[in-house]
C-alpha cells in the first residue's frame, strides 16, 4: 500500500531446515558454495526486476557485483541486476512512495520460477531496461565483464522517453572458461 516498505527477511524469516529449506547454491569467499536456503537470492532476483519495471523506490539492494560466475545461457535479464541477500545482514527492502497499491504474484512451472507485479489502476509509464557498452577486458589478475545497465523511463501514451538513468555499472571479474568469449587486451 502507499508508504509501506516490503522487506525480503521480515516476511521469510531465517532459512532453515526445520522449516522445510533445502542446500542450494549460495556465494562466499568469492565463490560458489553451498548453504541451507541457498540460492534464495533467485526469488529477489525475481522481485527486483519487477521493482524495475514500476516507479517503486527501493531502499536496499546488495548484488554480486564484483564476481560474474556463471556464462550467459539465454540471459533474459541484463548482467549485473542480481541481489544478494543474507538473513539478518543483506535483505532486499523497496518502499512505495505512489499513490497505487501493489501486488505482487509469484508461482513456479516445472522449469521457472514466474512472477506478476499489479496495481490497482493504470500506470502513466512504462520501463525499458537494457546494457550498453559492454565487453570483456583481460586485466592483470584475469578477465572482467563490463558494461553500464540503463532504464528508460517511457510515458505509456506517447511513448516518449521522459529519463534515462544509469542504474549500474559493471566490472566483474569472470569465474567460468573465457576461451570462447571475445576479450579486449
Amino acid at each position: 500500500r502507499p508508504g509501506e516498505t516490503f522487506s525480503f527477511w521480515q516476511l521469510v524469516g531465517n532459512t532453515s531446515l526445520a522449516k522445510g529449506y533445502k542446500t542450494g547454491l549460495a556465494i562466499k569467499n568469492g565463490g560458489a558454495s553451498k548453504d541451507i536456503g541457498g540460492g534464495m537470492c533467485q526469488f529477489t532476483n525475481l522481485i527486483h526486476w519487477m521493482v524495475l519495471h514500476t516507479p517503486l523506490t527501493i531502499m536496499e539492494r546488495h548484488h554480486h557485483d564484483q564476481l560474474d560466475l556463471f556464462p550467459d545461457f539465454h540471459r533474459q535479464v541484463p548482467f549485473g541486476l542480481g541481489t544478494s541477500i543474507v538473513y539478518n545482514y543483506f535483505d532486499y527492502r523497496f518502499k512505495n512512495n505512489t499513490t497505487s497499491t501493489y501486488q505482487i504474484f509469484i508461482y513456479q512451472t516445472e522449469e521457472h520460477l514466474c512472477g506478476e507485479i499489479r496495481a490497482d489502476r493504470e500506470q502513466p509509464y512504462q520501463y525499458h531496461i537494457y546494457t550498453e557498452d559492454e565487453f570483456f577486458s583481460k586485466e592483470k589478475d584475469g578477465v572482467y565483464r563490463n558494461g553500464n545497465v540503463y532504464r528508460e523511463t517511457i510515458n505509456a501514451n506517447t511513448q516518449i522517453c521522459k529519463e534515462k538513468s544509469l542504474l549500474q555499472k559493471n566490472h566483474a571479474k569472470v569465474t567460468y572458461d573465457t576461451t570462447n568469449l571475445e576479450i579486449r587486451e
